[in-house]
């Protein structure tokens, strides 16, 4: 049975945000930005987050995350559901599941993530230049791995703006000696016209084998002498339910 977390039909009320890092010159409070918003065709709700509004620069970690219905124990495979759209690029977000107190996620920022999944064009501090696919954690040290396509072995294209990806994420909190501390990525949208396992195997970020016990998202605009953009992410439809169920929470 597919639990709600949020499906943004109501307001923001179960949800934190907190700024943490906020650079913003002249000074912003509170400059992230997250909100309800609705599609004018369908009447559909769903949420828009950004690290701040555009042209503002300097909020390095804007974050929210929202209690799990149902805390993930060590040694349960949950699936996760997520419906996400790209409002455009250039931009920075990652998305995910926390296993720390809600007192230390703003202290402990990306860390505070367990399975994690990146949104971003940004440059990183090594010269090299993301192109907007999709990202996961895999391997030591925090590393990050585009997405595949199963059928091609080749790295998913960018992910399109103004669409939606529907997104499956089956998390192994077992220890990691049981092969636990890992999850599995299925997608459909896009270039994925029918859903497709792409990638197998990626790592969670701190391997702290705790429960997990939040969702949880982080947007950064990036410094003012090298800005990310500031691009946002919709959110909608955040399901979760036992074991690997590769079903809709939505039919």
């Amino acid at each position: 049975m597919w639990l709600k977390v949020d499906d943004f039909e109501s307001d923001l009320d179960d949800w934190t945000h907190v700024d943490v890092e906020n650079n913003t010159d002249p000074f912003i409070p509170d400059p992230q930005v997250a909100e309800i918003r609705i599609d004018a065709q369908t009447g559909n709700h769903f949420m828009l987050r950004k690290p701040a509004a555009d042209g503002v620069v300097g909020n390095r970690k804007a974050i929210g995350f929202i209690p799990l219905p149902k805390t993930v124990q060590v040694g349960e495979t949950y699936t996760i559901y997520t419906r996400i759209n790209v409002e455009y690029f250039p931009n920075n977000h990652s998305f995910g599941l926390a296993n720390v107190s809600a007192s230390k996620i703003p202290d402990l920022g990306y860390d505070s993530f367990e399975p994690m999944i990146r949104v971003t064009d940004k440059k990183e501090s090594d010269g090299s230049k993301n192109n907007g696919t999709l990202m996961v954690l895999s391997g030591d040290y925090k590393s990050y791995s585009k997405i595949i396509s199963i059928a091609t072995g080749e790295f998913a294209r960018p992910m399109q703006v103004n669409e939606w990806y529907e997104v499956w994420y089956v998390v192994n909190n077992a220890p990691r000696d049981e092969g636990g501390q890992s999850y599995d990525l299925y997608m459909r949208g896009g270039e994925f016209e029918m859903q497709q396992l792409v990638f197998e195997g990626a790592d969670f970020r701190m391997r702290r084998t705790l429960p997990l016990r939040y969702f949880m998202t982080i947007c950064n605009t990036g410094p003012h002498d090298g800005p990310y953009g500031n691009g946002g992410v919709r959110y909608d439809d955040i399901y979760m339910t036992p074991g690997r169920d590769l079903s809709s929470p939505l039919q």
